[in-house]
């Protein structure tokens, strides 16, 4: 053997472990979600075996389950972060208090991030970019602090709302007392103490875990698989099964394709409890200013799209055939 020669390097054995970028784990959310979730598969389970199900449970969990929803689809959603209607002081009061309730950060701060995620949507300055995988997407940019905080620079217009700005202080000790305290309290009324603990782990620990993984798979699911009837410039994808989930935020494709809509499900049949809601609250008179596509601009859109994705066929079909000339279309 030459008395020069060197082996190369050999790679060190790294524990599996090791892999996970510890010093960037963002521990309270990670503790929080994390312990939740264990809650839910473990206590949840073990108070039904013991106690059974009644139905004042089964009402009080649908109960925050829809006035957390909506606060987050109608309230931090369309009309925070997209501005899609105007609202009254007790339409905003209630959506942002139940919308700390479901524990998914201030409406300022979630705003924020949803803006960037439609202003680089696919990009690395996306917040939850669909890209770096499903898991990404999902969750992991909220276990773990991988970029920047989004600068709040992005939502001055929400900054000079005082109601947004008291939330925004105090939105931990109210989704504490709204999403624990007040179900607890409403179980023990009705039921002494195995109520409270039967209406704490149903309507606050087990609904938190519902809404905060149905809104997560907005981000992720809803960027892999679905139709794209309106563009297919972006990977935003329309599910019927995550509207029914999430209250019509499921049509996604066309959320990205006209984000300032007020609805989401624009057709008829399409299921949007959001845009009723929406829809109902404007004829009480407590939103105004609904903002809609018109419905030729919507057509336009599908039509581009369904010539766009015949081109592509056309562009494919002729790659096999001899002295074939198609149009090129841009992809993606």
């Amino acid at each position: 053997m030459n008395k020069y020669y060197k082996a190369p390097p050999q790679p060190a054995q790294v524990a599996p472990t090791a892999a996970i970028p510890w010093e960037k784990v963002n521990w309270p959310n990670s503790i929080f979600l994390i312990s939740t979730l264990l809650l839910t598969l473990t206590a949840v389970p073990a108070y039904l075996w013991w106690q059974g199900l009644e139905v004042f449970q089964v009402l009080l969990f649908l109960l925050f389950f829809a006035a957390t929803g909506l606060s987050i689809t109608l309230g931090y959603h369309r009309l925070f972060a997209h501005r899609a209607f105007q609202a009254s002081p007790l339409v905003r009061l209630f959506t942002l208090v139940f919308g700390a309730s479901a524990f998914e950060n201030s409406a300022l701060c979630w705003a924020a991030d949803h803006r960037m995620h439609h202003k680089f949507v696919d990009q690395d300055d996306d917040p939850y970019d669909i890209r770096k995988g499903f898991w990404h997407a999902h969750i992991g940019w909220i276990l773990f602090k991988l970029q920047p905080d989004t600068p709040l620079n992005i939502v001055k217009d929400l900054q000079s709302d005082p109601l947004v700005r008291w939330q925004h202080r105090y939105y931990l000790a109210i989704g504490g007392v709204v999403s624990f305290a007040v179900p607890a309290l409403l179980g023990a009324l009705w039921n002494g103490w195995t109520g409270a603990l039967g209406a704490f782990l149903l309507a606050g620990v087990a609904r938190v875990v519902a809404v905060q993984q149905f809104t997560f798979f907005i981000n992720s699911l809803c960027h892999t698989i679905g139709r794209q009837p309106y563009s297919s410039r972006c990977t935003a994808r329309d599910s019927a099964l995550m509207a029914f989930l999430t209250f019509g935020e499921g049509f996604h494709n066309f959320h990205h394709t006209f984000q300032h809509d007020y609805r989401n499900g624009v057709k008829a049949w399409q299921f949007d409890p959001t845009k009723w809601t929406i829809w109902l609250l404007h004829k009480l008179g407590m939103v105004s200013q609904l903002r809609r596509v018109p419905a030729e601009r919507i057509r336009l859109a599908e039509a581009a799209e369904q010539q766009r994705q015949l081109m592509l066929k056309l562009q494919e079909r002729c790659l096999t055939l001899p002295a074939c000339s198609a149009p090129q279309v841009e992809r993606g």
